[in-house]
């Protein structure tokens, strides 16, 4: 799964590479700094998963933090990166205009948080799916609690786009 989950990434780009060249050069200009965090993240993660394996107990710990560290960040920056496309780039001509920085916006930082809180909301209804006991209920508890959160994100962002444009 994980490896599936790393070439539909690799897939998706190519293929947007692929077919539509002009708005591929475009996106990759403007977002170049949020798409190199992610994918630091996913390395961390990937790097993370396998070695915690390996790893000695006494090391253990600091391959979950690079784990939960790596997801964090693979998972904020996703969430700029779309509310970036979100917001739009400049464009003159046929190439990306604007800075490099343009994708740091509130907007687009709340969308990377918003992502975190869905993910998060994923990532425990499948443990309420998966496990049983005092986890299924410490987890029932905690996706109720992040339901609430996601439904105010959308509700934010489903306000704070039109009114942005």
């Amino acid at each position: 799964v994980w490896d599936g989950n790393e070439t539909w990434l690799v897939l998706g780009g190519a293929g947007l590479f692929g077919a539509f060249p002009l708005a591929y050069a475009v996106i990759v200009d403007a977002l170049t700094i949020p798409l190199t965090l992610m994918l630091i993240g996913l390395i961390f993660r990937g790097v993370a998963f396998e070695f915690r394996f390996k790893a000695t107990p006494a090391h253990r710990p600091f391959w979950d933090k690079a784990f939960i560290g790596g997801s964090i960040l693979a998972t904020f920056t996703q969430g700029v990166v779309v509310g970036a496309v979100l917001n739009g780039f400049s464009v003159t001509g046929r190439s990306y205009s604007g800075g490099p920085f343009d994708w740091l916006t509130p907007f687009t930082l709340f969308c990377g948080i918003g992502l975190v809180v869905a993910y998060a909301l994923l990532g425990a209804t499948w443990l309420v799916m998966k496990s049983e006991n005092p986890l299924q209920e410490k987890m029932r508890s905690v996706a109720k609690k992040l339901l609430l959160a996601m439904l105010v994100v959308i509700a934010i962002i489903s306000l704070w786009t039109p009114l942005a444009h």
